[in-house]
């Protein structure tokens, strides 16, 4: 059973749901100027962000949270948007979507094998390799289009890491300390491994926004340090509406 109250997660959403109907979307009859090793690696992250939600929602449900189950309808919402601007981002540059792609087949794999919590793990995995793409994307590119979009969809993940983590704080508590411990060290591994699979899957993209291989690995380890932490125990950063940590 869920502990937190998830009704500033939820506030949360719908205030940034508010904040971007009135922010409109980027000028896409700008047209974009994209390499076509950054449309390549593109249209994969986008495959990546589409998708229903069902599973997630599903076991959600059966938390027993009402709250937290809106919130993740709105978190997947967002990850909706996302897939939306990407796909609009390939068109203005003159490129379409692809159908499907083994690394987010994989990923759905895994995440629905077992429980909430292995879901949650997982999507976490995706969720912090998001984090530096979008940071180099938005950093990087020399296109200000994919820039812009860039910068709105890792504004966004870096709001959904903590609610994550609030969970698989909650999820993890009745474990030993030791077994925590151990959990968020084995989440750690299995990051690093996946943060290999991408700096190589996306090599050239990455090296054309000017970071290496290695520098993308061991940054999303760096930026795990703190998740590791609170979700074995330590504060979680709270929604902005609520102004402290939980």
């Amino acid at each position: 059973m869920i502990k937190t109250g998830y009704g500033a997660w939820v506030r949360e959403f719908e205030a940034e749901r508010e904040r971007r109907a009135a922010l409109g979307d980027p000028d896409w009859g700008r047209g974009a100027r994209l390499p076509a090793e950054i449309v390549r690696s593109i249209q994969k992250f986008q495959v990546g962000e589409d998708g229903d939600g069902s599973a997630l929602c599903g076991k959600a449900d059966r938390a027993g949270d009402p709250a937290y189950s809106e919130a993740v309808r709105l978190f997947i919402a967002e990850k909706q948007n996302h897939a939306r601007m990407l796909k609009l981002l390939l068109e203005a540059g003159g490129a379409g979507t692809l159908g499907g792609h083994w690394s987010d087949a994989a990923f759905v794999r895994v995440r629905r094998l077992l429980g909430l919590r292995v879901e949650l793990l997982v999507l976490m995995l995706a969720e912090v390799v998001a984090l530096g793409y979008y940071r180099a994307l938005r950093d990087g590119a020399a296109d200000p289009l994919a820039r812009e979009v860039a910068g709105r969809i890792l504004a966004d993940e870096e709001r959904h890491v903590p609610f994550h983590c609030l969970r698989l704080r909650e999820g993890l508590a009745l474990l030993p300390r030791p077994a925590r411990r151990a959990v968020t060290a084995g989440w750690r591994g299995l990051l690093a491994g996946a943060a290999a699979l991408v700096a190589v899957d996306h090599g050239p993209a990455l090296r054309t926004l000017g970071v290496g291989r290695g520098a993308f690995v061991a940054q999303a380890l760096r930026s795990s340090a703190w998740m590791a932490r609170a979700m074995s125990g330590g504060p979680v950063p709270a929604p902005a509406a609520a102004g402290a940590q939980v």
